[in-house]
């Protein structure tokens, strides 16, 4: 019985030794592990951040538009005896371009002439004291009112080019009548639609927070689909004075000279504005980082020999730079720009010359 429990007792000793040598042999290992995690250095390279003066700027879609249009059409009713221009006929200002049935005026012309003979008469009459006032002034009346039609008419018989152009669209033929009703696209009725095209006009809508940098002459470049990589300086020609409430933005009017006439009206377009001068922080988007599974975006900071995770914003683009905007980043911080990958928080770094 004896000779049983020394045998067990010599049994259970090596075997806890062997437990307590298992314990200590792993406390050792993770151990070192932790001073190797510890003790790990990322080589990286670094820039000074500083401000850098930008323009800042805003791109926005557009129609083009022509500069001017006209709807051209008498104030009444009548036949077209001539249309002078067919469509894509270029024209000068005060240009003959149709002609109206002018038998009305030719009525009114010969009325006023008549009145014309009897008020010169009664002129001298009442110069000489041989009437009275009242008949004078009578004759007066009835003269007035004979030359304002007369020259409401020939103004409405004989249709003049407003502006030099071109004619854009043609309603009627010769012969036909005029009738007054809307048949455009505007709504309105129309014997010609006339544009003018070596100047285009956009209007565009931007946004409120632009408004008091933005003035009247300031810059804006036009690009277009049909012209790839060809740029089209216009200005800005009117600012509209209020904001629309639905969409907190306001309308402006650019001017976009066309010489040459490359540019047509209904062209699609974008108007790229140049607000204001300012500084910002701008890094290389390389060194720009983007939490995996959200929008969030980190930079490093290498700050005492340790890399510091900054949680930043992005602002503009500039080619291969962007502007990055923190409370958390000032002037002379050293960013991490190369070897920021293998990065996390506090991790110990070497700065590469």
């Amino acid at each position: 019985m004896k000779m049983n429990k020394i045998l067990k007792t010599l049994m259970i000793v090596p075997f806890a030794g062997i437990l307590l040598s298992a314990c200590s042999g792993g406390s050792s290992s993770d151990a070192t592990k932790g001073q190797e995690a510890e003790e790990r250095v990322e080589e990286v390279r670094i820039q000074e951040l500083s401000y850098e003066q930008i323009t800042r700027s805003a791109t926005y879609t557009a129609h083009l538009q022509a500069f001017r249009e006209v709807h051209l059409a008498s104030a009444s009713p009548g036949r077209i005896e001539r249309i002078l221009v067919d469509v894509g006929d270029r024209f000068a200002e005060g240009h003959l371009l149709v002609e109206m049935d002018q038998t009305q005026l030719r009525q009114a012309e010969i009325q006023f002439q008549s009145l014309e003979v009897d008020y010169r008469r009664l002129d001298t009459l009442r110069k000489a004291g041989s009437i009275s006032q009242q008949q004078y002034d009578q004759i007066k009346t009835q003269y007035d009112l004979a030359k304002t039609n007369v020259q409401f008419l020939r103004e409405n018989t004989r249709l003049l080019a407003p502006f030099s152009g071109v004619v854009s669209g043609k309603y009627f033929e010769n012969g036909e009548m005029f009738s007054g009703a809307p048949n455009t696209q505007a709504g309105k009725a129309a014997i010609l639609s006339l544009v003018q095209t070596n100047r285009l006009k956009a209007v565009v809508n931007v946004a409120e927070r632009f408004y008091p940098y933005l003035k009247v002459g300031s810059l804006v470049n036009i690009t277009t689909d049909v012209f790839p990589g060809e740029v089209f300086q216009g200005t800005v020609s009117m600012i509209y004075p209020t904001i629309e409430a639905a969409t907190r933005s306001f309308k402006i009017e650019i001017t976009v000279p066309n010489a040459q006439e490359k540019l047509r009206p209904g062209m699609f377009a974008r108007a790229s504005l140049e607000i204001l001068q300012t500084e910002a922080f701008l890094v290389p988007s390389i060194s720009v980082l983007k939490l995996q599974g959200s929008n969030e975006r980190y930079i490093f900071l290498e700050e005492n020999g340790r890399a510091r995770r900054v949680p930043v914003e992005l602002g503009e683009r500039f080619d291969d730079m962007v502007e990055v905007l923190s409370d958390q980043v000032s002037p002379g911080d050293r960013i991490i720009i190369a070897g920021q990958a293998r990065l996390v928080d506090g991790v110990r770094v070497n700065v590469q010359q």
